[in-house]
């Protein structure tokens, strides 16, 4: 295992872009701490072909970073439930921004769940899979492949809540997207951090955040305080915040710099049971089920530092 702090950690992006996923790939993109191996796109946010395709313009942005990246088609479907997805927050493309480059290069030919497996078998104890959609692609590659959670340095997945959910009352977006791929993950003995709604609610991209990004004057700022605009407006109006939360990009920089965000050991089990609960993430905050806790769960951030990074990053890109 690499314990150098001088070498790059090694980085799997998994997820449904989705103009948050896209801002939090960026910034990962963009930080020397960290070296991404490929990016896997999932159903979620949007269909397959979407995100698929996305991955391939988030690469474009960020410019030569991006561009000796392969990326991956994975799972187009949920493992048990029905598809849901979110274009009313996302738009219908997923990344509702005007003059998006084109990818560079289509897809790679593998799969995405075999790209995780051979990656982290080349790399045993030093590959984290940085999750910011439904779980579906990690629960696939742990079923083919049963010892893997074992070789995974960790995962870190923006996904759940310590509280209540965003998609229902009960269920945040990513895990009722495929709750039974969640649980596999949950329950697969894995390292894993997680970063829910709890956290990532309080990191706001307000009217002044989106304007020091555009002030940037670089693309990459532009872009990114474009779409964080297009969905500010469902945050005012559902939750009367100032601006969309950055959820995806908190989790991106919880695998940079740690140290933004307080962690609490804790057992998180994922409800699979239909009817209101379906898809909660029922975290024992307390303790009271006396099981050993199977998550790091992230219950306090630094929301004015984690901010800076996040500008300081993507002032470096095209």
């Amino acid at each position: 295992m690499n314990t150098d702090p001088q070498l790059p950690q090694k980085v799997i992006l998994d997820g449904d872009p989705g103009l948050d996923d896209a801002v939090a790939w960026l910034l990962t993109l963009a930080s020397p701490e960290v070296g991404v191996l490929g990016i896997t796109a999932t159903h979620g946010n949007v269909g397959l072909p979407l995100t698929v395709h996305n991955a391939g313009v988030t690469l474009a942005l960020a410019g030569e970073v991006g561009a000796a990246v392969p990326y991956f088609a994975g799972a187009d479907r949920p493992l048990v439930a029905d598809a849901v997805t979110a274009a009313a927050i996302h738009g219908d493309s997923g990344l509702p921004a005007a003059g998006l480059p084109q990818p560079t290069r289509p897809p790679e030919a593998e799969h995405a769940a075999d790209f995780i497996i051979r990656t982290v078998q080349a790399y045993p104890h030093e590959v984290t899979l940085l999750a910011t959609g439904p779980l579906t692609n990690l629960a696939l590659a742990f079923r083919l492949v049963p010892e893997l959670p074992q070789l995974v340095r960790e995962v870190v997945w923006m996904g759940g809540s310590t509280a209540g959910g965003n998609r229902t009352p009960a269920a945040e977006f990513n895990a009722l997207a495929d709750p039974h791929a969640a649980r596999i993950v949950f329950e697969s003995g894995v390292p894993l951090r997680m970063v829910g709604l709890n956290v990532t609610m309080q990191c706001v991209a307000d009217p002044e955040r989106i304007a020091a990004l555009r002030g940037l004057g670089n693309r990459a700022g532009e872009v990114c305080a474009e779409l964080l605009t297009f969905y500010a407006g469902v945050y005012r109006e559902r939750y009367g915040l100032s601006g969309g939360a950055l959820h995806d990009p908190l989790a991106a920089a919880a695998v940079i710099r740690p140290d933004l965000l307080d962690w609490q050991p804790m057992r998180v089990d994922i409800e699979i049971q239909e009817g209101l609960n379906f898809g909660r993430t029922v975290c024992d905050l307390h303790g009271v089920t006396e099981l050993v806790p199977n998550a790091r769960v992230a219950v306090g951030v630094r929301d004015e530092a984690f901010f800076a990074l996040l500008l300081e990053r993507i002032e470096a890109l095209p």
